[in-house]
């Protein structure tokens, strides 16, 4: 993957997002950096991501990336990303992810056929939250729907919204895509169909798709639209009280 423009314009998102000067090292380093700001993760958690096989970690606390340093020294860069792996060598609170990070070019993009009229709606349109609420709070959330920044592609049965795809705009020109489908409608393509079209405007305003996913059902349609997946994505909250090897809060590492 080296010298992939993909790739590279994938890791200036993610370097962008870090809050912090850092950048992807050669393959199979780690670049870790202290970042209570970073949007790589939560607000005082741990965020990791890996591209093309390198990675970079930004942590809330200078304390925290000490023993980010040490700990994850001893662990391949491909593997960082690994909710197992990182319990194995830290005292891991919570997690969320790992989440698949699928990225396409104008190139590679595949539309899918026009089988079926999309309809545009603004961000916020109550058929769009009317989906939305209709579906589980963790359905709900894994789509991002009710944070898209662009207009809405929807599909109708009748007159309610039984699919929609939208993005968020981020730092560093990227189109964060958000899908959702009406439980009763998946597995018929509409996910598809209303992706391809946001997919589409995406490329067409000059942002850079970003697809990011859990359920294989999403990332298979991420697949069919052309999109790469070239790397992936965790965040871990630490349990301060037992962490490894660590300075006790309030001493300083210069001492």
């Amino acid at each position: 993957m080296v010298g992939d423009p993909l790739l590279k314009q994938a890791q200036g998102v993610w370097e962008t997002l870090a809050a912090v000067p850092v950048s992807f090292p050669p393959v199979g380093g780690v670049n870790v950096v202290t970042s209570p700001a970073s949007q790589l993760a939560p607000p005082s958690w741990v965020g990791m991501v890996v591209l093309g096989e390198s990675a970079i970690v930004t942590a809330p606390t200078d304390r925290d990336a000490q023993v980010l340093r040490r700990h994850l020294a001893v662990m391949p860069a491909s593997s960082l990303t690994s909710s197992e792996a990182a319990r194995a060598v830290l005292p891991v609170n919570e997690v969320l992810g790992p989440a698949a990070l699928g990225y396409v070019s104008r190139d590679g993009f595949r539309p899918a056929p026009a089988v079926l009229s999309v309809e545009r709606l603004a961000p916020g349109h109550q058929d769009l939250v009317a989906l939305v609420r209709s579906v589980s709070p963790e359905d709900a959330g894994e789509s991002g729907m009710d944070e898209i920044t662009s207009a809405a592609f929807v599909v109708r049965k009748g007159a309610d919204v039984v699919a929609a795809a939208g993005f968020q705009v981020w730092p560093a020109a990227a189109a964060h895509l958000c899908v959702l489908t009406a439980p009763g409608e998946r597995g018929r393509g509409l996910a598809r169909q209303v992706a391809s079209a946001a997919v589409a405007q995406a490329l067409a305003d000059g942002l850079l798709p970003q697809w990011r996913a859990r359920p294989m059902a999403s990332r298979n349609v991420a697949r069919a639209l052309g999109f790469r997946e070239l790397g992936s994505q965790l965040s871990i909250r630490l349990d301060q009280e037992d962490l490894p090897g660590s300075l006790p809060p309030g001493t300083d590492s210069r001492e």
